[in-house]
């Protein structure tokens, strides 16, 4: 019973690598469709804003039905590291990854309100300005705070697979490092939003970190052998 147990809480684990990387295809994929078609960045002008919104409500809806199943794939690969890691945290009397799946869930709820103006402002952006410039105000606030739970979440995986042994320690210093670029962005939010320019370049080198840090978090997962993780934060640092 006990091999069994094992051998299916190992199976998760590699479904929880699998939807770490299928969440960085689909929001790449999403970016890929909207970026080219001239998406609007924080703070952008309304006259931009409203210009894109009105002609490219195609490359939005695509780009927006891709993120239900990004969301679904975050979820599981949230629940994949926290199987993987909850024995030895158990041990250890902490919760770390437990910590992350909630920043997880948390920055989909976030999320889904930025996916959601984007979709309103396709509405109104070619007929009422007001409501428009209102959305896009609401759009850029969110879509810049919600770095605060892609913080937590890159804390608590980082620190737990760390800690647990799960995860190597370039690759744990690389999450933390996204984390403070993710809490840095959604710290300075009114200037991000205000004045873009440099201070929007944070937002862009946290989202590209982001990414490489799922896709290696999914790679670990998905070669957990049967028995492992968790060889402890000693053995993790030298491994």
């Amino acid at each position: 019973m006990t091999r069994q147990l094992t051998l299916a809480s190992t199976h998760f684990t590699r479904i929880g690598g699998l939807a770490a990387v299928g969440f960085a295809v689909a929001i790449t994929l999403s970016n890929v469709i909207m970026v080219p078609a001239g998406l609007p960045t924080t703070g952008a002008e309304i006259g931009e804003v409203t210009e894109f919104f009105s002609t490219q409500g195609v490359a939005v809806s695509i780009g927006s039905a891709l993120t239900p199943a990004a969301w679904i794939l975050a979820t599981l690969f949230g629940a994949g590291a926290l199987v993987a890691s909850r024995r030895a945290e158990r041990d250890l009397g902490e919760a770390w990854s437990l910590l992350g799946l909630v920043g997880l869930a948390l920055q989909n709820v976030t999320f889904a309100g930025v996916v959601a103006t984007r979709l309103a402002l396709t509405s109104t952006a070619p007929h009422d300005s007001s409501a428009t410039a209102g959305l896009w105000a609401l759009h850029d606030a969110v879509f810049t705070l919600n770095g605060t739970f892609l913080a937590l979440a890159l804390v608590g995986l980082s620190v737990g697979g760390l800690r647990t042994g799960l995860i190597r320690p370039w690759h744990g210093t690389l999450g933390l490092l996204a984390a403070a670029l993710q809490f840095a962005s959604a710290t300075l939010a009114h200037w991000v939003i205000d004045h873009g320019g440099a201070l929007g370049l944070i937002g862009l080198a946290d989202w590209l970190v982001w990414v490489v840090w799922i896709v290696a978090y999914g790679i670990t997962l998905i070669r957990q052998k049967p028995g492992a993780p968790a060889r402890g934060p000693a053995q993790g640092q030298a491994a």
